[in-house]
């Protein structure tokens, strides 16, 4: 039994893929109709199954579907995806997803997925092009040595930050590209890895379920729930600060203990292992130099031109992807590394984070798993029918755990909000309740599961870090019940107020 490990994230998400396909034979197939803008025709598409209808684009198509949204935020752009079209839940003929589908999925979910895979494999050339050059390492030497005796602050200001960026636009698939550079400056300052990794991931999870101004989260859920996007504002926003505040609390409390007492650590065991992957700067006496500090600078760059093009210029992947690689090119000419010399360490650094590629896309497998056997809307319609004629309070906190159970089967916050908005925002008229609190059960639930949801982004997050996710699940879950149980009164609050 001692030699028993606990499987690596690849082993989890295929064992869930295999769950999934398995469900495709037990769980009925169906489907919601939907209902998108067509911009260039001025008409709406309805798509039922294998069959699509224009429809006039105008507010009484939208009455007679009982879809309570305004017409111009479907011409104003704010939705752009299908959303689902309440009570037109049909069943269909099963789909159940075989052994060669479930082969096929993974390799179906990297193609799917290549995006954001490739965004990772350039990072990881980007961060080998900037190692070669001794210049994070000289970087590293000269922080660890100002932050000394104030390393708490790196904690403080890295998770807020973060979190900012996840209320106000989303920062959530981005922040895999801070891990290879934080862990070793988080390693100068004597914490562990779990540290760094509790401020990221904790940070952005934290950010994104507190949504304020997000437009892939709070602002399309509102849209799609049929109310302003400052309904419940003010309430989103305390919870944002408080809920930041228990993560803080949380981590700043692990890490002083570590520090005290590194045998304390959950990954004491890991502390050479990934010290030797991340932490041959952390005892570094490189000088930073003129040349290496203008390296750093257009690193740095690369990080704020890439928010400021997510939250300002409506950049996604492929500009994001575009500015890493165009980084690496300008710091190997700076650094008058040779072009052979460049390609083959651009290419080990990408080969770096391939396991953590290969992740995302077996994630994105099991998505294609759930589509293809036509179960995720079955899991959608089962929901919306457990809160029929509930208490205020109660239908509060069930719509938390509903979405945190949806969030496993369509971990896309944005795609969430349009397909269930328009579904499930009509059940809190019966009830006798806002709509916003149907949005913010959305937010919180799919928020709160995000933190160990193996179909999101903690396993490749994990990956790179090399902790396994039993690891993980020991040091957030206390955190988890606290942040549970703390969103569940203040919903119960809000209901009642």
């Amino acid at each position: 039994m001692k030699n028993l490990k606990f499987p690596t994230a690849q082993s989890i998400l295929l064992i869930i893929a295999g769950c999934v396909a398995l469900l495709t034979y037990m769980v009925p197939a169906g489907q919601y109709d939907t209902l998108s803008y067509n911009k260039t025709e001025n008409t709406f598409l309805k798509t039922a199954a294998s069959t699509t209808v224009v429809l006039p684009a105008t507010q009484n198509t939208l009455d007679s579907l009982q879809i309570k949204i305004p017409l111009e935020k479907f011409t104003s752009g704010d939705l752009w995806k299908p959303i689902g079209i309440p009570n037109t839940y049909k069943r269909l003929e099963s789909r159940p997803q075989g052994l060669i589908a479930l082969i096929k999925s993974p390799i179906q979910g990297i193609i799917e997925a290549s995006d954001i895979i490739f965004l990772v494999l350039i990072i990881g050339g980007l961060i080998g092009i900037i190692n070669h050059t001794g210049a994070f390492e000289a970087g590293i030497s000269w922080l660890s040595v100002t932050l000394r005796g104030r390393e708490y602050w790196l904690i403080i200001s890295v998770t807020f930050l973060i979190a900012l960026g996840g209320t106000s636009f989303g920062l959530a698939e981005e922040t895999i590209a801070f891990y290879p550079i934080l862990i070793p400056v988080f390693l100068a300052a004597k914490y562990d890895a779990m540290v760094p990794l509790a401020s990221i991931y904790l940070g952005s999870s934290v950010g994104t379920m507190c949504s304020t101004v997000n437009p892939f989260s709070s602002i399309i859920a509102s849209d799609a729930a049929g109310i302003n996007w400052t309904a419940g504002l003010n309430f989103r926003l305390v919870m944002f600060v408080l809920c930041t505040a228990i993560c803080l609390i949380y981590i700043l409390r692990y890490a002083r203990r570590v520090k005290q007492n590194p045998s304390v650590s959950i990954i004491y065991n890991q502390k050479t292992e990934i010290e030797q992957l991340f932490g041959t700067v952390v005892h570094s006496n490189a000088k930073l130099n003129h040349r290496m500090r203008f390296i750093l600078l257009i690193f740095i760059s690369c990080f704020i031109v890439m928010i400021y093009g997510v939250s300002r210029l409506g950049w996604w992947f492929i500009e994001m992807t575009s500015v890493f690689f165009v980084g690496a090119v300008l710091i190997g000419l700076i650094s008058h590394i040779k072009e052979s010399e460049f390609v083959d360490v651009f290419v080990r650094g990408a080969g770096d984070l391939l396991g953590v590629a290969l992740i995302i896309g077996i994630a994105r497998g099991i998505s294609v798993l759930m589509d293809n056997g036509l179960i995720s809307d079955t899991m959608l319609y089962y929901g919306s029918q457990l809160t029929d004629n509930m208490n205020k309070g109660i239908f509060a906190n069930a719509m938390i755990f509903v979405y945190s159970g949806l969030s496993f089967f369509i971990p896309s916050s944005s795609g969430m909000a349009v397909l269930t908005m328009p579904i499930m925002a009509p059940l809190s008229d019966g009830i006798g309740v806002s709509r916003e609190v149907v949005v913010n059960a959305y937010q919180y639930g799919m928020g709160l599961f995000a933190f160990i949801n193996p179909t999101g982004l903690i396993l490749p997050s994990l990956a790179i870090v090399k902790v396994g996710f039993n690891r993980w699940l020991k040091f957030v879950t206390p955190l988890l019940i606290v942040l549970t149980l703390f969103t569940m009164l203040m919903m119960t609050v809000l209901v009642f107020m």
